[in-house]
């Protein structure tokens, strides 16, 4: 499909900059497969499922990725996405044409990297120095890689190093958070609780290469970053329970449900996971591990837009985009979410 289709104009001034206080204050927009749009509030999140419907939450934990130092005089910046041992790490590199393999970064606190090899998407691999594991490097030199959308209108501050981790997050390694869950807090969830529905953990990494841009003019051009995640035996059981009994899976932002979608088969039975997955999701595809979607706004042409217009149809989506934008919804990151349910799920 054309990369164009996709697109819708965003004012700059929906994007939200800070998160709404408290979290769970946030608007929600809910789009059935049929019918009106209705603001709601994520508050109103268990009167609009079912009793025995089960949520998904990533668990990933952001880490402090993204490193500021200098190769000679030349200043370098780099955004961790992906690890490949306990020593190496795939970066994204800001100033990379002043890189050449066998150079030595040196990063704040005393945090050393060289330049090891270039790939063909243009990251680097970068091989720290030193004995101590890279997250306690991170931890003394990085800091929270905010979205560009965000971190080129303000600078990042502390408040940031809580706001972008979820309630769930507990396995480092994400360079992104899975935003969706940003809304949830105790009190929702004992909501959800009290109305009989459950929730499930599995662990997505998220990547910086959920940010790029696709420069492809058709979307069969594009190649997806891959991003490495894991669904456990037990957990896949349970969701098949679910559906068993005749009750729905609600991943809870696009992270959970690309995870979700890799280890599911034709027969809409998941199957337990651990690897990589560059699952790219458009309109035509069928939808086998999930039954409907928590997710905040995404970017215009951005491969998210593309996945919920898979799952809703693209015309329902520009429309439930364009009531948004009508309608003072925040956009992006720290911006408000949306329930997305198919008529099928229903």
């Amino acid at each position: 499909m054309r990369v164009d289709l996709f697109d819708f104009d965003l004012p700059t001034e929906r994007i939200a900059l800070r998160p709404a206080r408290p979290r769970d204050a946030s608007r929600l927009l809910f789009v059935p497969g049929q019918g009106d749009f209705a603001d709601q509030g994520v508050l109103d999140l268990p009167g609009l499922l079912e009793p025995g419907d089960v949520l998904v939450f990533n668990d990933t934990r952001v880490i402090p990725a993204q490193l500021e130092g200098y190769r000679g005089a030349a200043r370098i910046g780099a955004t961790l996405h992906k690890r490949i041992d306990l020593r190496r790490w795939q970066a994204f590199v800001r100033n990379a044409k002043r890189l050449k393999v066998g150079d030595l970064i040196e990063f704040a606190a005393g945090v050393r990297a060289s330049a090891e090899e270039r790939h063909a998407d243009g990251s680097w691999t970068l091989a720290f120095a030193g004995d101590e594991p890279v997250e306690v490097l991170l931890d003394r030199a990085g800091q929270v890689p905010l979205p560009p959308y965000i971190a080129g209108k303000r600078a990042i501050d502390e408040q940031d190093k809580s706001d972008y981790q979820t309630m769930f997050a507990a396995k480092d390694g994400a360079v992104a958070a899975p935003t969706a869950a940003l809304h949830f807090t105790p009190r929702l969830m004992d909501a959800l609780a009290e109305r009989g529905i459950g929730h499930e953990t599995l662990t997505l990494h998220v990547g910086a290469g959920t940010f790029l841009p696709v420069k492809a003019d058709d979307t069969q051009d594009h190649q997806m970053h891959a991003e490495w995640g894991v669904i456990s035996a037990e957990t896949a059981a349970r969701l098949n329970a679910v559906r068993a009994r005749g009750n729905r899976i609600v991943a809870v932002g696009t992270t959970s449900l690309r995870l979700l979608e890799s280890a599911a088969d034709d027969a809409r039975v998941i199957h337990p996971f651990e690897g990589d997955t560059a699952i790219f999701i458009t309109p035509g595809y069928r939808f086998k591990g999930i039954d409907a979607l928590v997710t905040n706004f995404h970017l215009p042409k951005s491969t998210l837009f593309m996945l919920v217009s898979a799952l809703m149809g693209l015309d329902r989506m520009q429309a439930a985009y364009a009531h948004a934008i009508a309608n003072g919804y925040r956009f992006y990151s720290y911006g408000d979410s949306s329930l997305l349910l198919p008529a099928a799920a229903r």
